[in-house]
């Protein structure tokens, strides 16, 4: 759908030269009633596999039939678990697809110094302490939570003679957080009871994601935040570092989690398989099913053809509510053999 992702009309190579690592762009807000911007937020640590295709597909149909933009940023800050090459894989895939992304990539490698900036704002205002506890530990002694173990608050008042922190964490509150989602209604949580002080730098020195994801996505002016169902038990930890930061608070949607027939996640730990490029209009296909939508009255002739249909007749109220749904990740789109006269 175009010769160069992310930049319609742009000179040839004008936008890769924009998607290096440390390319500075002006800080936008996020404001009550701007207009709509949405984002795709990959993990380098793989190729593309379809469960994450149908975020990017999702998030990216939601903010065209609205009329908006579609940013796109690399979630690197891990620097241990990214694969060489994959950010490029990714960016290349979406590209074949025909996704088109307004402005820069913005690569989380390069945001250190903001995240180190919030902390700093946090610990100013008496929200963060010091952890010397290990995994281990807290599993050991904090009960079971909707999303693994809860923080015993061991160190919240001082640590103990003789321990050394390791990682920072904040401190939260007693009370419900309410998210409110466009597709699967309300949820609440309390942080103290149901989570616990949660990370915010890791014993590694980086950065933890619930930091970084709100920092980002107000930097980026990200007023609609469209995903898998499987980050929404981490929103209220979101929305409450959004809070306490004084940062906008954007609508959330989760779109159903792809899972394989053992009802484990797709994803790189799972050894999903990749989404195939020659594959894409199958591929796409199958995604616009898997969220729901009206089947298309024809199948399509070309990825530009999908793309018209699905920008124009795309329905958030279709998505099923479920939160995972089953994918036979054993089983990807066939890729097309070439068409030859012979096969016509």
């Amino acid at each position: 759908m175009t010769a160069e992702p992310g930049n319609r009309g742009a000179p040839k190579g004008a936008n890769r030269r924009s998607q290096q690592r440390g390319s500075k762009t002006r800080e936008p807000t996020a404001g009550r009633g701007a207009p709509y911007r949405g984002r795709f937020a990959p993990s380098p640590t793989g190729p593309l596999h379809f469960g994450s295709l149908v975020a990017a597909f999702g998030s990216y149909l939601d903010a065209r039939v609205a009329g908006g933009e579609w940013l796109l940023r690399m979630e690197d800050l891990d620097r241990t678990r990214e694969v060489p090459g994959a950010a490029d894989g990714i960016l290349g895939t979406l590209d074949a697809f025909g996704f088109e992304w307004d402005g820069p990539v913005l690569y989380q490698s390069a945001r250190t110094d903001a995240y180190a900036d919030a902390i700093e704002q946090l610990s100013a205002a008496g929200l963060v302490f010091p952890c010397a506890c290990s995994r281990r530990e807290i599993a050991a002694n904090g009960a079971r939570g909707a999303d693994g173990p809860i923080y015993p608050g061991t160190c919240r008042r001082g640590l103990a003679p003789g321990r050394q922190p390791r990682s920072l964490r904040l401190y939260t509150e007693s009370g419900p957080i309410l998210v409110r989602d466009r597709i699967r209604g309300e949820l609440r949580q309390d942080l103290e009871h149901e989570v616990g002080d949660f990370v915010l730098r890791r014993a590694d020195g980086i950065h933890a994601y619930q930091l970084a994801v709100v920092i980002d996505d107000a930097f980026q002016g990200i007023n609609q935040v469209v995903r898998g169902a499987d980050l929404l038990p981490s929103t209220p930890r979101q929305l409450f570092l959004l809070r306490v930061l004084g940062l906008p608070v954007p609508a959330y949607a989760h779109l159903p989690l792809a899972v394989d027939t053992a009802g484990r996640k797709l994803s790189k730990s799972h050894s999903a398989a990749p989404v195939h490029r020659a594959a894409a209009l199958p591929a796409l296909l199958q995604a616009w099913s898997f969220l729901g939508q009206e089947p298309f009255p024809e199948h399509p002739a070309s990825l530009v053809e999908l793309w018209i249909h699905a920008i124009s007749t795309w329905d958030t109220s279709r998505v099923p509510e479920e939160v995972a749904r089953t994918i036979d990740s054993a089983r990807p789109p066939r890729i097309p053999r070439p068409v030859t006269k012979s096969s016509r």
